[in-house]
């Protein structure tokens, strides 16, 4: 096969993979708190549902690529964070149009008087944007902080333990890499977006327990779950990508040395 076309193979797969992992970070701050829904036992905000598939990814771009594209990788979602930040505080600052002009399913009515996540209160309605801005942009906050301990901690760990058994045993550093970053960005998460409202007494401490517990729980499972697709995705992705073990696909991929 071609340089070339090998090369144009390897950075398709990595497009994938990093499609899939800004999407499934994307989704956790788009829809966020905004539905939490009822899994077994476990009470889970949906924008979590997608987001253990990205610390799937990472361990993939670690495995195949190496730490340095793991981390631009990382990098780059960062970014896109403070991005949709960004659009989340522009959308709220400009003015609202005219009532005439307003579209009848922009304000909701509401039965009774409800206290938004960022501590507004509202009495009769409430704008459909002022709604999601107030689910969704103190997540978005909340979900920086944790993504950046999170991720950047998965890659190193990745690598830690990669070191440790000398390139062997994926299964180690697969797991304990996922479930020490997954405790960190469950605690994080949740007591950032919710710690101003168990603050002001509008949420119980057992509830924020729940909520954390929930939450590693699901990436706990979901990350012991994924260690058989992980194998099989190693397999015939070094295969496709022409990769002799211990290769990297990236063209500049860190120098890594586990032999004795």
């Amino acid at each position: 096969m071609k340089a070339s076309v090998l090369q144009e193979r390897r950075e398709r797969v990595f497009l994938v993979l990093a499609g899939t992992f800004l999407c499934a970070m994307t989704l956790l701050n788009v829809i966020g708190i905004t539905r939490f829904v009822q899994l077994g036992p476990m009470a889970l905000a949906v924008g979590v549902l997608p987001y253990p598939l990205t610390f799937l990814c990472t361990d993939l771009v670690c495995e195949l690529y190496g730490r340095a594209r793991a981390n631009f990788l990382v990098s780059v979602g960062l970014g896109m964070n403070f991005f949709i930040l960004g659009v989340l505080i522009l959308g709220n600052s400009l003015p609202s149009v005219g009532p005439d002009a307003m579209p009848p399913w922009q304000v909701l009515q509401l039965a009774a008087p409800i206290a938004l996540p960022n501590g507004d209160i509202v009495e009769s309605s409430v704008g459909l944007y002022q709604l999601i801005y107030a689910t969704t942009s103190g997540a978005v906050f909340a979900s920086m902080l944790a993504y950046v301990a999170a991720q950047y901690c998965d890659v190193q760990l990745f690598h830690f333990w990669k070191r440790v058994t000398r390139g062997k045993h994926l299964w180690i550093r697969n797991n304990f890499s996922t479930l020490m970053s997954q405790m960190v960005d469950s605690v994080m998460v949740v007591t950032v977006t919710f710690g101003a409202a168990f603050l002001r007494g509008d949420i119980a401490l057992t509830a924020l327990l729940v909520l954390v517990g929930s939450n590693y729980v699901f990436k706990a499972c979901v990350a012991l779950l994924d260690t058989g697709p992980l194998y099989i995705a190693v397999h015939y992705l070094r295969r496709y990508l022409r990769l002799q073990p211990g290769e990297m696909a990236a063209a500049h991929a860190d120098n890594e040395v586990y032999g004795t």
